[in-house]
């Protein structure tokens, strides 16, 4: 779920004066800049979040009848997992399209297919009138929505770190990440109002179509807000002056590799969190404890909101601490989660419900600073298309299979297996950050 990487580079007071001519010139403030990220983040999260809730709730009875349950949800979180497979191929194509027809171009593709994907999947029918083709087409459509968010990075996090003095980067960092737990309380909030209104059988006809309809109007308001702002020609110019431009992906890879690797890695730890205490939780329930998913749904929802002030408050942190020594830190605490985590998830309707609002918290605090940290890496020319590939190998290592491997492997060999499987991303981090500091050092 989605989940865009953001670069944010290093400037100088003087691009915060270029940006203000750019606003004059415009009429566009910081502010209106901000409003764009987030609302970009927020509605391709909202797309992903319907369709990961839609794995736990819907495709399990509407795709695989002929599975039991817990099967069945395993085999609509694979198909979750193609968009993240996807995603690196789209950021090819589309950095090939911006580079022939233009950042707005770019931008206009890649929402509208994610629209039109999201849209086509409220239309879907099931395995009892399609067969196995309704199954294919879900997974097309999954396929098309990774190549979507792939093309979907605009650079307008970039424009809004321009404007940051020194001692605020983490305070401008954090901005697009909100995104995230706002699309979550939005997908989750819709979902459940429609899972407790309806009967069962409604539900499953048509009431879980209305969020994949409602994602379609979300991305038309997301387009028109992103580019008022990315097409107009004085930020243009300051893109292009930066060298925030677009390379090709083989060439980025050959003479960077190592660096969109280091950066894929430093971040692990955040990504593993991330559906393991948004999907993940609500599937095991749902399976193991009995609760009514609307209660769960609740839960998340208070989780989400306490992950947008935490995000907000890793700015703060960073700013005192250091991005880096806060991304560190907070592996470390993911670390410790982690060992908790049987004995929360085990624990019943409380130790849930401990699970899901301390694994928010740990997530926006995480997550906050977890794209862009190591960014600095890369050279200038190479910095807009390495930030966005190190996320893309980021989501696909840490987060595409996350669902899928925590219930098969926890279902089959207890909650351990979620230990294992976020001590693993916790390693990475660490290890990520350790290099990257030797690096440092030695340049």
């Amino acid at each position: 779920m989605s989940s865009a990487s953001i670069a944010y580079p290093v400037y100088g007071h003087e691009d915060a004066a270029s940006l203000s001519r750019a606003h004059t010139d415009e009429d566009v403030t910081p502010g209106e800049i901000a409003v764009g990220v987030v609302i970009g983040r927020a509605s391709e999260y909202f797309d992903f979040f319907v369709f990961g809730i839609a794995c736990v709730l819907v495709f399990p009875s509407l795709l695989f009848p002929f599975l039991s349950h817990l099967d069945g949800t395993l085999a609509a979180f694979a198909i979750f997992a193609i968009a993240f497979v996807a995603r690196p191929f789209g950021t090819a194509i589309s950095m090939a399209v911006q580079r022939r027809w233009g950042r707005g171009t770019k931008l206009t593709l890649a929402l509208f297919v994610l629209g039109v994907c999201t849209v086509g999947m409220a239309f879907l029918p099931g395995y009892r009138t399609a067969g196995a083709a309704a199954i294919v087409a879900l997974a097309a459509l999954r396929f098309g929505q990774g190549l979507a968010l792939g093309g979907s990075w605009d650079g307008l996090p970039s424009l809004l770190a321009m404007a940051a003095p020194p001692e605020r980067r983490g305070w401008y960092a954090m901005v697009g990440q909100l995104g995230a737990p706002l699309g979550f309380v939005l997908a989750a909030s819709l979902f459940a109002y429609l899972y407790g209104s309806l009967s069962l059988a409604e539900f499953l006809d048509w009431g879980w179509r209305y969020p994949f309809c409602v994602a379609f109007a979300i991305n038309v308001v997301a387009l028109f807000a992103r580019l008022r702002l990315v097409v107009g020609q004085s930020y243009a110019e300051l893109l292009e002056e930066k060298e925030l431009e677009p390379v090709g992906v083989a060439r980025l890879m050959q003479d960077e590799g190592g660096n969109v690797v280091l950066g894929a890695f430093a971040a692990l730890a955040s990504f593993a969190l991330f559906h393991v205490v948004t999907v993940f939780p609500l599937s095991w329930m749902s399976l193991y404890s009995g609760r009514s998913m609307t209660g769960v749904l609740g839960v998340q929802i208070v989780g989400a909101l306490l992950a947008i002030a935490a995000v907000a408050l890793s700015g703060r942190l960073a700013d005192r601490v250091g991005r880096r020594n806060l991304l560190g830190s907070m592996a470390v605490l993911i670390g410790l989660f982690s060992l908790a985590t049987p004995w929360l998830l085990g624990g019943g309707e409380l130790g849930g419900n401990v699970f899901l609002l301390a694994g928010f918290v740990l997530l926006g605090l995480s997550y906050g600073q977890a794209s862009g940290t190591v960014t600095a890496n890369f050279s200038a020319r190479y910095r807009y298309t390495g930030a966005a590939l190190s996320a893309d190998l980021a989501w696909l290592i840490g987060a595409a299979f996350a669902p899928l491997v925590a219930l098969g492997l926890s279902a089959r060999f207890g909650l351990g297996a979620v230990t294992l499987y976020l001590l693993s991303g916790v390693a990475c981090t660490l290890a990520a950050l350790r290099i990257n500091r030797m690096i440092e050092q030695r340049s």
